[in-house]
C-alpha cells in the first residue's frame, strides 16, 4: 500500500462543510441547507493557489475531483428537493404560489448561451 500524504487543509474544510451540508439535506432543514450553502462557497473562495495543485507528491488534485464530484452530487439534490418543494406548494395553495426562486426572468426575448437570467 502506498503512503498518502496528509490531507490538505482546505480540503479537510471543504469535506466538513460538504459533510455538513449533506446532513442538512437528510434532516429536511431548508435554513441549514442555506447556511452551509454558503460556507461552503466561502470556502472554495479561499482555496488554494494553482501551483499548489501540481506539486509532486500532492494529492490535493486528487482530492479535489473528488470533492467537485461530491458538490455537484449535492447541488442536484438541492435542485430536485426545490423543484419538489415548489410542485408540492402549486399542488397545495395554487393560488399562494409564486414564481420559482431561480429561474429565467420573464421578458428575455434572446436565447442561447449566456442569455439565462437569475430571478433571485
Amino acid at each position: 500500500m502506498a503512503e498518502r500524504t496528509p490531507v490538505h487543509p482546505w480540503i479537510a474544510s471543504l469535506r466538513l462543510q460538504l459533510d455538513g451540508l449533506e446532513a442538512a439535506l437528510l434532516s429536511g432543514d431548508a435554513v441549514a441547507v442555506e447556511a452551509r450553502s454558503g460556507q461552503i462557497q466561502a470556502v472554495l473562495q479561499q482555496a488554494p493557489r494553482t501551483a499548489e495543485f501540481g506539486r509532486p507528491g500532492s494529492g490535493l488534485r486528487t482530492d479535489m475531483v473528488q470533492a467537485a464530484h461530491r458538490l455537484g452530487q449535492l447541488r442536484q439534490t438541492v435542485l430536485r428537493a426545490g423543484a419538489q418543494n415548489q410542485r408540492a406548494l402549486r399542488s397545495l395553495l395554487p393560488d399562494q404560489a409564486k414564481q420559482p426562486t431561480y429561474g429565467r426572468l420573464n421578458g428575455s426575448s434572446k436565447s442561447g448561451p449566456g442569455q439565462a437570467f437569475l430571478s433571485a
